[in-house]
């Protein structure tokens, strides 16, 4: 293997591939995104062909030579087993019937002729999250992140690895249940989860969440909010965060009880994993630094930790947001190559 081998990381999305270069002194070669249309609605062999193009158009923007690449690191929405096979029953992103129970991994591998590692996309976020605030330390610590997006995705890293567990499913933080006494108000109605579950943590922290529970709920206690007006609640609900970056009264009541949420999950994760980290992903990172510097303190506030743990525990942001994915990625896929040659 040559002294100069590099990996190669793809972040595979709805509607978009991303794709990163690490080298080996982990250095990442490519500084934004560089994205391609994943073409996942035409089924799995268009979509297959279409991260192969991800593949060679990485190489050609950073003008690399194919025999360097020695890995190639993977990640998907899921569910999707360790081993990067589909949900039997399906996803979100892979609904077509060819999709189901299609070994993604495997065909990619295939078809590039090169090992590749699989991670779901809340995982890889969540490594790429540890190694960047860690550092040379990251080994050495512990984390748990939570990304709000459509859903709530997250990870749990252990001494710088991904925690997978038997079925591939550990890290599904958006299922797991926490109390709600305290988090609603009276008489709001206990929220419902797309995957069939009541008050799970995605059934509140999650755009899905606002759809479902939240904003359907705020509307009727305030009657003349300009949300009234929008096209249909989706498009009432993903207007809530410019509003609750204005000081809204009813976004920022939504967006109380999301971070309540988040804080629910936290509070079990320390009597769980007791991590180093805590990490909030997802759009909020995105919003204005007001917003999200609120948005994390009430996460953090609503995280009962006891003295010994609220002393070294930290809480912070997952960086780089866009590309948090295939940079995880890309890490996972070096750190395969790394222990195989020692």
């Amino acid at each position: 293997m040559s002294e100069d081998w590099v990996v190669v990381g793809l972040d595979n999305g709805g509607t978009a591939n991303n794709a990163t270069v690490l080298d080996h002194t982990g250095a990442f070669l490519v500084d934004g995104l560089v994205e391609v249309p994943s073409r996942v609605l035409e089924g799995p062999e268009v979509a297959v062909g279409a991260l192969a193009y991800a593949f060679d158009n990485i190489l050609e923007v950073t003008k690399l030579d194919r025999e360097r690449v020695v890995a190639v690191g993977l990640d998907t929405p899921g569910p999707a087993s360790a081993d990067g096979v589909i949900s039997s029953k399906g996803a979100t992103n892979f609904s077509q019937p060819a999709w189901w129970g299609f070994d993604f991994r495997a065909a990619l591998e295939e078809r590039l002729g090169l090992p590749v590692v699989y991670n779901n996309d809340g995982n890889a976020a969540a490594l790429y999250a540890h190694h960047r605030y860690f550092g040379a330390e990251a080994h050495h610590k512990s984390s748990v992140s939570a990304i709000v997006g459509t859903g709530l995705g997250g990870g749990v890293v252990e001494q710088g690895k991904i925690i997978r567990g038997t079925a591939g499913m550990a890290g599904e933080l958006g299922h797991v249940h926490i109390p709600m006494h305290g988090l609603l108000e009276e008489g709001q109605p206990l929220p419902s989860c797309g995957c069939g579950f009541l008050g799970d943590v995605e059934s509140v922290s999650s755009l899905t969440g606002i759809v479902r529970n939240l904003l359907p709920y705020w509307l009727t206690r305030y009657p003349d909010h300009p949300l009234h007006g929008a096209d249909s609640i989706k498009a009432a609900a993903k207007q809530v965060r410019s509003f609750a970056e204005q000081g809204d009264e009813l976004a920022l009541k939504i967006f109380e009880q999301q971070a309540m949420g988040l804080g629910r999950l936290f509070t079990i994760a320390a009597n769980f994993t007791d991590p180093d980290c805590y990490f909030v992903g997802g759009g909020v990172v995105e919003a204005a630094p007001h917003f999200r510097d609120w948005f994390l303190e009430r996460v953090q506030e609503h995280t009962l930790l006891r003295e010994e743990q609220s002393t070294v525990a930290v809480f912070s942001l997952v960086p780089d947001r866009d590309m948090a994915g295939a940079r995880g990625a890309a890490i996972a896929a070096a750190e395969s190559v790394v222990f195989k040659i020692v």
